[in-house]
């Protein structure tokens, strides 16, 4: 009895490996006013996907939208902006061990921007002054080389004075054109690649004149403010001193700014986490619903939790007088469709990574994480076997994944693990295949005459059969999930259907007892198994109208039925024969890996006894990087295009919990 008893607990903990987590419709109801206490005592426990009440309850009648503005918003968008200032820069760690209640968080993040506050007015103040001291710099040091006192200049009577510049071309005609015809001095200051800085003086009543001959010649003025001391070097000498002493008190500033975050800062991020907390608890009401019963209002929240988690929250509740909850069993009352929450061992969560690129199972089919870790893994080894770089890659996976966390790092390492495997059985070792005795055979040499075909690699034949075994596995898993689904059709009348399987399974056990000798069956067995299969594919929609019991059986159009037909059938044994196909890749890189390492071991001179072992190196290093990263992508086709196509629609919604607070 205690052996049956642990066989039957093994078939279901087998059976929980292809389903996904199991989930439960709740609906939460109580006082409106006791809404926040549910959520931070309850629902900060449990993972649970919130619904829109309004959506989902539609059948419950005088419902309305739980309208309130949320109190902590502003709050937390200050408390945010703190953060990233003190974020590396001060307090004891990241570590919050300090508790607050909401009304001193708030009343924190309060007094912390008030003491603040007053300090960025400061800085950007003197910000500003900074600024104002850099442009009167820039203004004045192109005419440095000018030794007089600008506030005399500035002050003439009776001669008028320009700074500005101009090009060099213009520059250099008016010094030999135009210069000495006309009435003005011109003092030469600074000059860079493209423009001559310079001052000129003319009379006061030849001003207008001289100053359309400067202007012809694209002189470009500049005014400089009466705020100069001395010459333009004293000048530039005063600023840089000043802007100094102003930049100093900004580092002041900086320095009282860090010291204030810093003594505040595990208050700081105590209360940032409580404000996240309350104001994600306050944003439950965007998807709650409220109802009145008499003088009461209640609140109305609904949504999907795990089985387990379910089954724990009713419990808690039992004991709380104030709510009540309600769990939906027949999942035609509800309006959305149940989320998928993936539930897989710990050796195969990395693998969820390609389940999601491809797409998540919906809630009736089976989680297929376990399928493609095997099979992913199983053929990437017999493609890629060498016991050296199979260790490799298994080593270096799993400390890259330790270090990173990488779910790509993690299925590197398994990859590797089965690469070791296969190379034990193929006999190689970094391309040597004199080192160890191959436990199965040499992919590159091993033979095997065929009836019909003649010699023919084993590697490719072993291929082939594999592949014909994992496509009638995908078949069955179509069937499975065609059940599930209530889909006729695809269960039993469709190309992966039971028709289907009979069809390509007498054909895989057709070639295998012909291949190996034996008796064929009869005619009448061939018959039975190959042409009935191909006529129920054929009649696969009226016999769906038969089975569902419509009253239309036969299309209107029967020429275009049967033309439509024949080649939908011719359609599905080429793709049956293409598929199987594909399979020969897997064998064909077992090959070619071989090959390539043969062609590094020739570069090294391995033949000679004395290879060159950094050409051993080098080959193996190219060789494990750029055909495993091919392998990769060749066995992630198979995964998507050959296994996948046949039994997976991968049309879930990922499970996305309000979330589990700690």
């Amino acid at each position: 009895m205690e052996i049956a008893t642990e066989n039957g607990a093994e078939r279901c903990r087998q059976e929980e490996l292809l389903v996904i987590e199991k989930m439960k419709f709740l609906s939460i109801t109580g006082p409106k006013d006791d809404i926040d206490r549910v959520v931070e005592q309850y629902l900060s426990k449990y993972e649970i996907q919130l619904e829109n009440a309004l959506s989902e309850l539609k059948t419950v009648a005088s419902l309305r939208p739980y309208l309130e503005i949320n109190p902590y918003k502003a709050e937390l968008q200050t408390a945010e902006t703190l953060m990233k200032e003190i974020d590396g820069t001060a307090g004891t760690g990241t570590n919050v061990t300090q508790k607050l209640s909401v009304e001193d968080a708030v009343n924190t993040i309060h007094s912390l921007d008030e003491q603040l506050k007053s300090l960025r007015t400061k800085k950007e103040a003197l910000e500003k002054q900074a600024s104002d001291m850099e442009q009167s710099m820039d203004r004045v040091i192109p005419f440095t080389d000018l030794n007089y006192d600008l506030k005399d200049i500035l002050h003439f009577q009776y001669i008028k004075f320009r700074f500005g510049r101009m090009t060099h071309e213009y520059y250099n005609k008016f010094m030999d054109y135009v210069y000495d015809t006309i009435d003005t001095v011109v003092h030469k200051c600074q000059e860079d690649a493209e423009y001559v800085w310079l001052v000129y003086f003319v009379p006061e009543p030849l001003c207008d004149k001289i100053d359309a001959i400067y202007a012809s010649l694209h002189f470009e003025r500049f005014f400089l403010p009466d705020e100069y001391e001395g010459t333009p070097v004293d000048a530039t000498h005063e600023l840089e001193h000043q802007l100094s002493g102003v930049y100093e008190e900004i580092r002041g500033i900086d320095e009282q700014f860090q010291k204030v975050l810093a003594a505040q800062a595990d208050s700081l991020r105590a209360a940032c986490r409580k404000l996240e907390t309350y104001s994600r608890n306050f944003d439950v009401r965007r998807l709650a619903a409220c109802t009145k019963d008499k003088d009461h209002t209640f609140y109305i929240l609904c949504g999907w939790m795990s089985e387990t988690d379910a089954k724990a929250f009713r419990k808690e509740l039992e004991e709380d007088d104030k709510t009540f909850c309600f769990v939906e069993e027949d999942h035609g009352n509800i309006m959305s469709k149940p989320p998928t929450k993936l539930k897989n061992p710990k050796l195969f969560k990395p693998f969820e990574m390609f389940i999601r690129m491809y797409g998540l199972p919906s809630y009736e089919e089976i989680d297929p994480t376990v399928i493609l870790g095997l099979t992913y893994s199983f053929l990437f080894g017999f493609m890629f076997g060498d016991v050296g770089q199979g260790l490799c890659l298994m080593l270096g996976g799993y400390l890259l994944y330790r270090a990173k966390k990488m779910n790509l790092a993690a299925i590197i390492s398994c990859c590797g693990f089965f690469s070791t495997i296969f190379g034990f059985l193929f006999g190689s070792v970094f391309g040597f295949e004199n080192i160890i005795q191959p436990l199965w055979l040499h992919p590159k040499t091993a033979m095997t005459n065929l009836p019909f075909v003649g010699n023919l690699n084993t590697v490719f034949i072993v291929a082939i059969a594999m592949g014909m075994g994992i496509v009638l596995m995908t078949m069955v898993l179509n069937v499975i999930n065609s059940l599930r689904s209530h889909d006729t059709e695809k269960a039993f009348f469709d190309t992966n259907g039971i028709a289907g399987i009979v069809f390509y399974g007498a054909l895989a056990v057709t070639i295998i007892l012909y291949m190996s000798g034996h008796t064929l069956p009869a005619t009448a067995v061939l018959i039975v198994m190959f042409v009935l299969p191909l006529l129920v594919i054929f009649f696969k929609e009226p016999l769906t109208a038969l089975a569902e019991k419509h009253a239309k059986i036969m299309p209107e159009e029967k020429g275009m039925f049967f033309v439509q037909g024949v080649f939908e059938l011719f359609e599905v044994c080429l793709s049956y024969f293409s598929n199987t196909l594909s399979f020969v890749r897997v064998g064909a890189f077992a090959v070619s890996h071989a090959a390539m390492m043969e062609v590094v071991l020739m570069l090294a001179g391995a033949e000679a006894g004395t290879p060159n072992w950094l050409v051993v190196v080098l080959g193996n290093l190219f060789v494990c990087g750029m055909e495993g990263l091919i392998v990769g992508i060749q066995v992630l086709r198979l995964e998507y295009y050959e296994l996948f196509s046949r039994f997976y629609r991968g049309t879930g919604r990922e499970f996305k919990p309000y979330g589990r607070q700690n």
